[in-house]
């Protein structure tokens, strides 16, 4: 009888394979909400920091700290145009503004986490302590956003339109390995 319940139940769930994505639920949480206020918030400090006290210790610098300040600065506001763009996206799909499909599109042409980390350069240390933190809160801004779109792009997530099954790929490895017959249950 326990066998008989377990095939209806396999049968059912074989035949309405539905993924919960913790990703693309996480992309319409308050979670996101939160993502999406700390990365406008990070905009406009470094806005208000590169207008503001960001030229005057800009003046201050000499030879390669100059060069390596307007260097950085310059990527730095890439790469937060970048990220303000995906969170823009994200949110418009969130909203109902644009389809799942026009967000694809338009997540296809940024570009994040293209620059890496300039820890490297030997100038990095001779950079405003206030860029530097800048620098590094938006790389981990970088960070989460990347973490959430792998998820959201991830084989076997409902967004990619594929239903994977790690336990059962797993459970039938085993089986075959051992050879022990595998139940197959059709629709």
């Amino acid at each position: 009888m326990l066998r008989g319940w377990k095939a209806s139940v396999m049968s059912h769930l074989n035949s309405h394979p539905q993924l919960v994505s913790f990703a693309e639920r996480l992309a319409g949480s308050s979670k996101f909400d939160r993502l999406f206020a700390d990365g406008m918030a990070l905009v406009e400090r470094t806005a208000a920091y590169l207008d503001a006290d960001g030229r005057t210790e800009a003046k201050r610098l000499q030879g390669a700290a100059s060069v390596a300040y307007a260097t950085e600065s310059m990527r730095l506001t890439t790469r937060l145009l970048e990220l303000a763009s995906w969170l823009i996206v994200r949110r418009s799909l969130k909203n109902g503004e644009i389809t799942a499909e026009e967000a694809a599109a338009k997540r296809t042409r940024l570009k994040i986490g293209g620059s890496g980390r300039p820890t490297h350069n030997s100038q990095f240390e001779a950079l405003p302590a206030s860029l530097r933190a800048l620098i590094e809160e938006s790389f981990q801004l970088t960070d989460r956003v990347l973490q959430l779109e792998r998820a959201i792009d991830a084989p076997g997530t409902a967004a990619s339109g594929v239903v994977s099954d790690p336990v059962g790929e797993q459970r039938a490895r085993l089986e075959t390995a051992f050879g022990r017959p595998r139940l197959v249950v059709s629709n």
